[in-house]
């Protein structure tokens, strides 16, 4: 059983509080309404709901209603389709820190999930970010299925208090508890699909360490994940938001987040893939050799990278934009008219949907967004940065 006096204000409902907050849900008028959006009709909304006033535990809520959920509402309606590879690296009875580029809010973890309890694994447990529990309804059903809390904006005393205490409970999690996490590699969604993973995280993941940097990082078992979307879920309002950032100094709102979830769990994503790399153990005896502590956490950042990058699925959008902002015919054999017409239809989409501005620099962003998964990819076999 956890310490859940240290991780309350963090920590993922347990067992025995699931039947309590899922009654809490179930009186929830917002929470309601969500029901009422997904399935549409009464009758099903009161079935839903007598089945989930009886559930007891967190693996019974995922089984009976989210993994349904995800594979009936989510991928079948949204998806062409989702399928990984790489499952062989891992060892299904170990623990293991996924480290993984971040797409959308949601689905990221949510398909994640989806691929593991196929693969026969235990599910994760996931961060979020405060920043995200909008309304008590969304809070509740994250803690219901395995997330923990991470706290940002605070001063910068308190900030590094809640940094050591996150720290822990993921290191506890993963070597005393055997339950896998996953964390997304930096704070907010990539914009711009030039993934890259922040030091903070990783500074903050060695606070809890009580060894040297490599026996600290090995048994974390730390696996970069690649998380690839053939169509971006929020691609038109991620370079939306970039645009009227830089332009009109837009500041984004908890309710531009809510909308950011909303279009992810609806908005067409093609083909999804999520490819899991190689543990990373071997390699930390070399990282740690750098001069100081700062070099290797950022060896080690870029360890991460290179692994996302080189394993990242890229689909023919990614070629094209490629091939359109360097004005190449190089991966011209790849790539047929039905792909080119509607790549066409998206830009013209974000131009009407922006309405108003430089529209050129709207679709180059648009268009960077696509190219920089497979620039990256290709400056990692120039650099051979795995070497």
């Amino acid at each position: 059983m956890r310490d859940m006096m240290c991780f309350d204000d963090i920590r993922p409902y347990e067992d025995q509080e699931v039947n309590h907050y899922i009654n809490v849900l179930l009186k929830d008028d917002l929470f309601r309404q969500v029901l009422f959006f997904i399935f549409n009709d009464e009758q099903k909304v009161k079935e839903i709901s007598a089945v989930l006033a009886g559930v007891k535990t967190k693996h019974e809520l995922q089984m009976k209603f989210m993994y349904p959920l995800i594979e009936d509402w989510i991928i079948k309606r949204t998806t062409s389709g989702v399928t990984y590879s790489g499952i062989e690296n891992i060892d299904k009875s170990q623990s293991y820190l996924f480290i993984s580029n971040h797409r959308d809010i949601i689905l990221d973890s949510a398909i994640l999930n989806y691929i593991v309890v196929q693969a026969g694994m235990n599910t994760t447990e996931v961060a979020i970010g405060n920043n995200l529990l909008i309304y008590d309804w969304i809070q509740h059903i994250v803690k219901l299925n395995g997330a923990f809390v991470v706290k940002r904006n605070l001063p910068a005393r308190e900030l590094l208090t809640a940094s050591k205490n996150l720290s822990a409970y993921i290191r506890k999690t993963i070597t005393e508890d055997n339950m896998s996490v996953w964390i997304a590699q930096r704070e907010g969604r990539t914009k711009d699909g030039c993934d890259q993973t922040q030091q903070a995280l990783l500074k903050m993941l060695n606070l809890s360490n009580s060894g040297d940097f490599v026996s600290g990082f090995r048994e974390l078992k730390i696996v970069p994940l690649s998380i690839s979307y053939e169509r971006e879920p929020c691609g038109i309002s991620k370079v939306e938001e970039i645009y009227k950032k830089e332009r009109e100094g837009f500041v984004k709102t908890q309710e531009d987040d809510l909308k950011s979830m909303a279009y992810g769990l609806t908005r067409p994503k093609g083909r999804v893939h999520f490819a899991f790399g190689k543990p990373i153990d071997a390699q930390l005896d070399r990282i740690a050799q750098l001069e100081n502590p700062q070099e290797s956490i950022q060896k080690l950042a870029d360890h991460i990278d290179a692994c996302i990058y080189k394993n990242y699925k890229l689909w023919p959008y990614n070629y094209l934009a490629a091939e359109m902002l360097s004005d190449c015919r190089k991966y011209n054999g790849d790539i047929d008219v039905a792909t080119r017409e509607k790549f066409a239809e998206l830009l013209e989409d974000l131009v009407k949907t922006i309405g108003g501005g430089d529209a050129d620099c709207q679709k180059r962003m648009f268009m960077q967004m696509y190219a920089n998964p497979l620039l990256n990819a290709e400056n990692v076999c120039k650099s051979k940065m795995l070497s």
